[in-house]
């Protein structure tokens, strides 16, 4: 099966900072993964590496022949009508699907014939996605898309987007701080921190093998089954500890709890700088 996603020790460096270092990954075809991160960890970059907007220090990347792209802040010319912009992507693609961008914007009600600039912001990304998806891709990359966004365009954009990879089977990676939503519409996830990857995987997998366990007081001395500590709080007399668990924590003065998508994410995010370690990342069917 050909990756819709693979990239071999990605680097991109500006003078002597990397702003990407030592990224691998393999994403399957058919997936939506969630790339999350703060501000500064890489994301854009690996985003713009892929598309070739940006040429690596390091590495190689490897993509599906089609590749859709919506910038961070959805930059579109506010002057054009939604018209215009239409007829600007089909011109520009020669695998442009104008019937299906149209229909997906009449769908949503956005008059053609107003100018990009004076459409709500919510419309102004549905026009930038119906843009992105009018070129037929197969692999679909988001920046921040839902950055600007009120909770009722956020969900109207994550229904079409959704709509779109059931119905076109698309592979999408989609990077947004909001990760209530990606824990929704997201399959898998990679985590990115200080230009490195932390994590990466089905998120499934990924939610099942991380604990978090609450017990005795314990700074040092290993749990049976536990194979790395993420993130440990300890009062006078007890210890949380979240975890990376290879089996069931058998241990009776433990209580174990599931974790969400947000708190694994602050847990790996507060992780110290000599802790992030590069890795090969399979985001595998």
């Amino acid at each position: 099966m050909t990756p819709a996603l693979e990239t071999l020790r990605l680097g991109r460096r500006y003078g002597r900072n990397w702003a990407l270092q030592d990224c691998s990954l393999t994403i399957a075809p058919g997936h939506v993964t969630a790339l999350v991160g703060p501000n500064g960890a890489g994301k854009t970059t690996l985003l713009h590496l892929v598309t070739g907007f940006l040429t690596p220090t390091t590495g190689v990347v490897r993509t599906l022949a089609r590749v859709g792209f919506v910038a961070q802040g959805q930059p579109l010319y506010r002057s054009f009508t939604v018209e215009d912009t239409l007829v600007m992507g089909r011109r520009l693609n020669r695998t442009w699907d104008d019937e299906r961008a149209r229909k997906r914007l009449h769908g949503l009600g956005i008059p053609l014939s107003r100018p990009v600039g004076r459409l709500s912001g919510g419309q102004q990304a549905q026009v930038a996605l119906a843009l992105a998806l009018g070129r037929r891709p197969e692999l679909l990359l988001l920046d921040e898309p839902l950055a600007s966004l009120d909770p009722l365009a956020r969900h109207e954009f994550l229904r079409t987007l959704m709509e779109s990879v059931a119905e076109e089977g698309l592979s999408v990676v989609l990077s947004s701080h909001d990760i209530a939503d990606l824990a929704r519409v997201c399959d898998h996830v990679v985590i990115l921190s200080a230009s490195r990857v932390l994590l990466g995987g089905d998120l499934a997998d990924v939610l099942r093998t991380h604990k978090r366990l609450t017990g005795p007081r314990r700074e040092n001395g290993r749990i049976a089954n536990v194979e790395r500590v993420i993130e440990a709080r300890h009062a006078e007399r007890q210890s949380t500890l979240l975890a990376r668990v290879g089996g069931p924590i058998l241990d009776p003065a433990w209580q174990v709890e599931d974790v969400s998508l947000e708190g694994l994410v602050l847990a790996y995010l507060a992780l110290p700088s000599t802790a992030l370690i590069a890795q090969r990342v399979e985001v595998l069917p």
